[in-house]
């Protein structure tokens, strides 16, 4: 009884106050569920990793989002360039394949973008923009590429970060809306969400990037991707020595999700060896391959 006269003299109601309480204990309950169901293990480097979202509902998102920006965004109109990036894709999508069979309906599209990126979304989805390939400079360079964007979507990283929205924001509210989205429709919130986890969200105003864990994991994956497709993993550390000339803001990498650039080149280094002996069963070596030959080079 005084505890009922103290709930009433300091404003609280004791229905609320109990309404709240299951409220939180069905969360807490909810989460623990999604944590035992959601664990997997990323391929490599064995680290657990929370994931709610499915692998069909994951790619389907990446499909929505590849149709979008495909629709819009202008193809590029070098045939040397394209059928050059669609032959390197190929090769690297094989060699995943291979290696950790994701299953994926590959597609590869060249975009016409001066900005230097590139992105490969669930389910397979590969989009190149034109402004990267000076910076690839050769077959090698592109390969390091698409690799480490490959291997982000076999590792599972959007879908993890998906989850952590989920987690974040209420799985029901978002994983419902997921589910409401049917293909044709406009852009479902997880494929916004989607669009920032790759970087290329800031039209939508999300703007969730991979961690620097997702990157050093596609980084080391990637190598052993452009390993066994025949290409000389050497050239990765190369590339992003080429990457590190593009003007950025100052941003201390505690605040970054992004390895500085060095400390990206000297994990590269580190993982050499490991790709290095990919490259050497590999049934056929390119070594770096062709150059690109684009309007514009970078040393």
């Amino acid at each position: 009884m005084n505890y009922l006269i103290n709930q009433v003299m300091s404003g609280a109601r004791p229905i609320e106050r109990l309404s709240e309480k299951l409220h939180l204990r069905t969360i807490l309950a909810l989460s623990l569920i999604f944590l035992l169901l959601g664990c997997a293990s990323v391929p490599h480097t064995g680290r657990r990793q929370f994931n709610m979202v499915s692998d069909s509902r994951l790619d389907a998102v990446g499909l929505q989002v590849f149709n979008e920006i495909v629709t819009h965004a202008p193809q590029s109109t070098d045939q040397r360039l394209t059928e050059i990036v669609e032959k390197v894709a190929r090769r690297v999508a094989k060699a995943a394949e291979s290696i950790d069979k994701p299953g994926f309906k590959w597609d590869i599209k060249v975009i016409d973008d001066d900005s230097p990126n590139a992105v490969c979304l669930p389910g397979g989805k590969i989009i190149v923009q034109s402004g990267i390939l000076p910076y690839a400079k050769n077959e090698a360079g592109l390969a390091a590429i698409i690799a480490h964007e490959v291997a982000h979507a076999v590792a599972r990283h959007s879908g993890e970060r998906l989850s952590q929205q989920m987690a974040l924001h209420g799985a029901l509210s978002v994983g419902g809306e997921m589910l409401k989205k049917k293909e044709g429709e406009a852009l479902s919130n997880s494929a916004k969400i989607l669009l920032g986890v790759l970087g290329i969200g800031g039209t939508v105003g999300v703007v969730l990037p991979y961690s620097r864990v997702h990157e050093f994991e596609a980084d080391r994956i990637g190598q052993i991707y452009m390993a066994r497709a025949g290409y000389d993993p050497a050239e990765a550390p190369r590339f992003w020595e080429r990457m590190s000339k593009i003007n950025k803001p100052p941003i201390p990498v505690w605040l970054s999700t992004h390895p500085a650039d060095e400390d990206r080149v000297r994990k590269l280094r580190e993982f050499l060896p490991e790709a290095q002996k990919v490259y050497s069963e590999a049934t056929v070596k390119y070594g770096i391959g062709n150059a690109l030959e684009t309007k514009r080079s970078v040393e």
